[in-house]
């Protein structure tokens, strides 16, 4: 070869990996996206990676290639914990102490049924640091009193108030159109509008693709975003798409006992809870499958039938998601997190509702999964949406991000204790954004979270404080493996949740200390994050706390 041309050639050579190395250094410099799903009623153990045998690969794909969290929180309800998501604060702080439509107390300064002026939205955050900001689905933050994503910071949007909707014909349009209206970007649509482009859309579907919808835009502005996709699915009246629902008819004759048994096995053989704890007794309202008649067995089947399909279509949309942001290169460079918003709800009681019209998860049908199936989902907590027990509270977290997270703990399951309340204070860590002390003339208050960056990378994670619950008077503090935990004002439970995750072994008679520690910790919270006393009374009776 002649000098010419091997100076040619290393030249074309050192431009290439100069080239690359830029390239690099570009995308390591670029700003992450953020994508948080968010499920709506769906239980700790529902998906494949969690125990479950609802087939969800797409999210068992993003756990195997990214972290896995057995130890985190939401806030046991709808609103209060969509409050905490998005604003990095206790959902009292927050004005959100209960639901945004009930329980709203004027002279309150925590249940409001709004998001304060003193809280600010990580859409409103992530806007200031250049992003793009969008979100789909339910919103139940207060938009019958004019809280509205696109007044809280989300530049594009397709939602609904309060959520339940599933198809453009449920019956609920008809008894309430206000409240099951679609608004896309501030404007209310008929259900069947052309710009949604189908008028026999699924929901799940439908926000998915408003979601691709608002990232290509994204794209085209050459900004990072934050998408913001809140599912209605597995939420009652659970439904699905026929053809789904048929694909799990007859897979759950064997009954709500032998499902939870296999489960809890399936979590002990991945490592994701320890062999010791204790699968919890069901409680005794869950009825006995094998003293059941078969024709009642085969409703049962049908209603967990329409259950998992709800939850499989939703594995199925993030599938989508996933490949759109792999075929445009953004995969890597997107955080993708995956949650729940409180632990499956018995609703619907002992015997679950199985009521409206045409086929079971159809348009005009009205199904709660209730206490037998929700005590499964739950598995192997005790307890329910609404409470502070660890089947109210303990949620998936599923997080990918190929160019963030440390490639050795890919596929690994971390116990570090974490809540909602965290994800505002991730956002602003791999953002660089700022946190603000005063926002559109108001004082906002500190974040309440801690940011999971240190466990992405590897790193020490320290919490400042405890965290923290209340709900219909239900409490708790998670202080390390230490666990003090209320149902509705009754003395606290101390557990060890390193030895007794389940919360079998009540010791607070063996650990006062402890307990009235915890519980100092837990009244000067209270204090300082706007807690009202939701009861007057201790409730005891089961029956009545499941009409709640």
């Amino acid at each position: 070869m002649n000098r010419f041309l091997m100076s040619l050639v290393m030249f074309a050579s050192a431009h290439g990996v100069c080239t690359q190395a830029s390239a690099t250094a570009a995308l390591a410099s670029t700003p992450p996206n953020i994508v948080v799903i968010l499920a709506d009623d769906m239980g700790w153990s529902d998906i494949g990676s969690y125990g479950g045998e609802i087939p969800t690969p797409h999210l068992d794909s993003l756990a195997e290639n990214g972290l896995r969290f057995s130890n985190f929180y939401n806030s046991a309800r709808c609103s209060p914990t969509r409050a905490s998501l998005l604003t990095g604060l206790y959902p009292h702080q927050a004005g959100m102490g209960h639901l945004a439509t009930q329980f709203v107390k004027k002279e309150s300064k925590g249940t409001l049924g709004i998001l304060h002026d003193r809280a600010v939205t990580m859409a409103e955050v992530l806007n200031d640091a250049g992003y793009f900001t969008a979100m789909t689905g339910k919103w139940h933050l207060g938009f019958e009193r004019g809280i509205t994503p696109w007044g809280e910071g989300f530049q594009r949007s397709l939602n609904l108030p309060r959520g339940a909707i599933y198809f453009p014909n449920q019956s609920m349009h008809k008894k309430d159109p206000k409240n099951f209206e679609l608004h896309l970007n501030g404007k209310a649509i008929a259900n069947d509008a052309e710009v949604l482009g189908q008028k026999d859309w699924y929901g799940t579907d439908l926000w998915t693709d408003f979601g691709i919808k608002f990232i290509k835009e994204a794209q085209q502005e050459d900004k990072p975003f934050f998408l913001y996709l809140a599912h209605v699915a597995p939420h009652f009246p659970v439904m699905a798409p026929q053809k789904d629902i048929e694909q799990f008819r007859g897979k759950y004759m064997e009954g709500w006992h032998k499902i939870r048994h296999d489960r809890y096995q399936r979590q002990i053989k991945m490592g994701l809870i320890d062999k010791s704890w204790a699968l919890t007794e069901e409680l005794p309202e869950v009825q006995h499958w094998d003293e059941l008649p078969l024709e009642k067995q085969q409703r049962y089947d049908q209603l967990m039938a329409v259950y998992a399909a709800a939850v499989s279509r939703m594995d199925q949309s993030v599938g989508r998601l996933v490949h759109y942001l792999e075929q445009t290169d953004q995969l890597d460079n997107t955080l993708i997190l995956f949650l729940s918003d409180n632990g499956s709800s018995a609703e619907g009681g002992p015997r679950a509702r199985m009521g409206g019209k045409g086929p079971m998860g159809g348009p005009q049908s009205n199904l709660f999964i209730g206490m037998n199936w929700a005590t499964v989902h739950n598995t192997p907590f005790t307890l329910f949406k609404h409470f502070t027990h660890e089947g109210g509270i303990a949620t998936p977290l599923i997080a990918h991000w190929p160019n963030g997270i440390e490639k050795s703990l890919n596929g690994t399951i971390d116990s570090t204790p974490g809540h909602v309340v965290d994800v505002m204070a991730t956002a602003v860590d791999l953002s660089k954004s700022t946190y603000p002390k005063t926002f559109n003339g108001h004082e906002i208050l500190p974040m309440s979270g801690a940011s999971l960056l240190p466990i992405f990378k590897g790193n020490e994670f320290k919490r400042a404080e405890p965290i923290f619950f209340e709900h219909e008077g239900n409490r708790a503090v998670r202080d390390g493996h230490w666990k003090v935990v209320s149902r509705n004002y009754q003395p606290w439970e101390l557990y060890d949740m390193t030895a007794d995750r389940t919360e079998m072994n009540n010791i607070a008679n063996k650990y006062p200390e402890r307990v009235k520690a915890m519980a100092v910790q837990y009244n000067e919270w209270a204090e300082r994050s706007f807690v009202d006393s939701f009861f007057h009374e201790a409730r005891n009776n089961w029956g009545s706390i499941a009409k709640q």
